[in-house]
């Protein structure tokens, strides 16, 4: 046997041994529970021979029957829980298999040599990894009936990290899938499947009796199933941990000969994508979640975000020459469709936006970027700057020609400008900084409570038995996918359909802006609005830092230092200097939204 083979059989036996400790878990909790049932059987058989008869006899007979039924029904009552409690599946868009068949023909032929089953079906999931989910629960079996017209099949899906499509070439996602699709044969062995449905059923018992929406009565009787589920879940959760570890490591030496020198050299793609996906939602992607709009091609996106990442770090040099080969996005049909379907899950995980698009939550194209998500922020966020200055009580600048008509009263009130917000803030320092920054993040909060809850936000809500957590089988990296239970959105038919969550962002992306950060960029959007206005600036976009203020063609990245001295230190000098360099006329009225 080679090397490879007999650390294959190390780890495969590794992993069934602790699936039968994960088992024993379960029959020592049986045990637990069948042992005042056994002593009661003991005390009538005793009476009924005659042997253990008297007042004290018949009284212990009685009080341990008694106990028995009540910890049997205890016991019943947790054993359905756990059994019935629905796991959780991570949000995906389903890819059937007439709308990608050359992938689902590269899979079952990755597959065949690995000589492990193929996987049911394909989805995706809007991160930079991959996995392979149990969806072999009844209730995840009746949802999946209308796409599979009622077959049932004991394999794993296979969930594939939507960027890799993208930014993969087609060899390349065939080594990096190798791995994944060798953990189907472990999966399939009963030892390992049935531990892992035990384990699932804890971690959905214990999520479910977290739940804030149940009834008194309903939270007491689930709080003992919960707290139950919780030690035993405790109990095995080391050799759970041990026997996944197994499962991948057998995984990965079975997919050892299956393109292994190209592997390697895709993993370093892995890493790249990571990066700039994370640039990219971050940078990119959150502004225009914040303004209600949600880039629709996020995948195509991230192309252009690694491809800047290539020119910038010499670290990433030669990646792009690989560009030239097919990408693995080809396998799809509708590859526009399905980039579409993951940016709006994107969208719902990492920043909590509706399942589906409204008044409110409109798709917008990289092209139309700049001028409707980069000037609007601008300029929102300026007439915020500017409501913030008159509750407060701060004048306007007054200066010849800068008079706007406006005044309720017949009069005139001057325009927005940008030397009011510096005057203010170079004339008091440190404490107007504060005051302003205090009154932005106030109004923001304000604007946030004030929005009414989009409708389409609460037609997918999970039913009341759907857990909020999942334990996922093997991966490829340490990445844990948490969801909700699976409610379906059609999006073109039935071939392709997306499976949401609840309204509020699983993996939020970035904690919450203090009130200094919120008055930096605040300041900042005035500036670029002023020189938008007033110097022939227009806004941008950067693949990788996201807004951007265009200046004769380029990109003007000096305009931070001088917006911190001001914000911070009450220091307007280096912004001044800014500004008249690039022409920039700070007494000038701004548009504003």
């Amino acid at each position: 046997m080679s090397d490879s083979g007999v650390g294959e059989e190390i780890g495969a036996q590794g992993a069934r041994a602790r699936a039968l400790a994960v088992l024993r878990v379960r029959s020592r909790a049986a045990a637990v529970a069948l042992l005042p049932a056994a002593a009661a059987v003991v005390l009538l058989a005793g009476g009924a021979t005659g042997r253990l008869t008297g007042g004290s006899w018949d009284a212990a007979r009685w009080a341990v029957t008694g106990v028995a039924v009540v910890v049997l029904l205890c016991a019943a009552a947790v054993a359905a829980v756990i059994t019935r409690a629905r796991p959780a599946l991570s949000p995906t868009v389903e890819i059937a298999e007439r709308s990608a068949p050359d992938l689902y023909r590269l899979v079952r032929d990755l597959a065949d040599r690995l000589n492990v089953p193929a996987p049911s079906s394909i989805a995706l999931t809007p991160d930079c990894d991959s996995w392979l989910e149990d969806r072999t629960h009844p209730a995840h079996a009746r949802a999946d009936a209308p796409r599979t017209a009622g077959a049932a099949s004991a394999a794993p899906v296979l969930v594939i990290g939507s960027p890799f499509l993208w930014w993969m070439r087609v060899a390349e996602l065939r080594a990096v899938l190798a791995p994944v699709v060798a953990g189907t044969g472990p999966a399939a062995h009963p030892d390992i499947a049935a531990a892992r449905r035990f384990v699932r059923g804890l971690d959905a018992a214990v999520a479910l009796a977290g739940r804030r929406d149940l009834g008194l009565i309903r939270r007491a009787a689930l709080g003992l199933v919960g707290r139950i589920a919780r030690l035993m879940l405790r109990a095995c959760a080391e050799h759970a941990a041990l026997m996944e570890r197994g499962v991948a490591s057998a995984a990965s030496e079975r997919a050892q000969g299956v393109d292994y020198g190209l592997r390697i050299v895709a993993q370093e793609q892995v890493g790249l994508a990571y990066a700039g996906w994370d640039r990219l939602l971050t940078r990119v992607a959150l502004p225009a979640w914040r303004m209600g709009r949600w880039p629709s091609r996020l995948d195509v996106g991230v192309v252009s975000a690694l491809t800047e990442l290539s020119r910038r770090d010499r670290l990433a040099e030669g990646f792009t020459s690989r560009l030239g080969e097919r990408p693995a996005c080809d396998l799809l049909e509708e590859p526009g469709a399905v980039d579409e379907a993951a940016s709006l899950l994107a969208a719902r995980l990492f920043h909590g936006g509706p399942a589906v698009s409204g008044p409110d939550w409109s798709p917008v194209d990289w092209q139309q970027y700049p001028e409707e998500v980069v000037d609007r922020k601008w300029r929102t966020e300026a007439a915020r700057l500017h409501r913030v200055l008159d509750d407060m009580g701060v004048r306007r600048s007054a200066r010849p020609g800068d008079w706007t008509p406006g005044d309720p009263a017949g009069g005139a009130v001057p325009g927005p400008t940008l030397d009011r917000v510096m005057a203010h803030l170079a004339g008091q320092g440190e404490e107007a900084g504060d005051r302003l920054a205090a009154g932005i993040s106030a109004e923001v909060a304000r604007e946030e409570a004030e929005t009414p809850p989009p409708a389409s936000a609460t037609s997918n809500t999970p039913p009341s038995d759907t857990p909020g957590s999942s334990t996922p089988l093997p991966t490829t990296t340490d990445a844990t996918a948490t969801a909700t239970a699976p409610a379906t959105l059609d999006t073109t038919g039935d071939a392709l359909a997306l499976r949401g969550t609840d309204p509020l962002p699983l993996f939020p992306l970035m904690p919450p802006r203090t009130g200094r950060e919120l008055l930096a960029d605040h300041v900042t959007a005035m500036v670029c609005c002023a020189a938008v206005d007033t110097a022939g600036a227009a806004p941008g976009l950067d693949w990788l830092d996201g807004p951007a203020l265009l200046m004769d063609g380029k990109r003007r990245t000096d305009l931070a230092g001088g917006v911190l001295s001001l914000v911070e230190d009450g220091d307007g000098e280096p912004l001044r200097m800014w500004l008249a360099s690039t022409g920039v006329r700070p007494e000038k009225p701004v548009r504003l939204v």
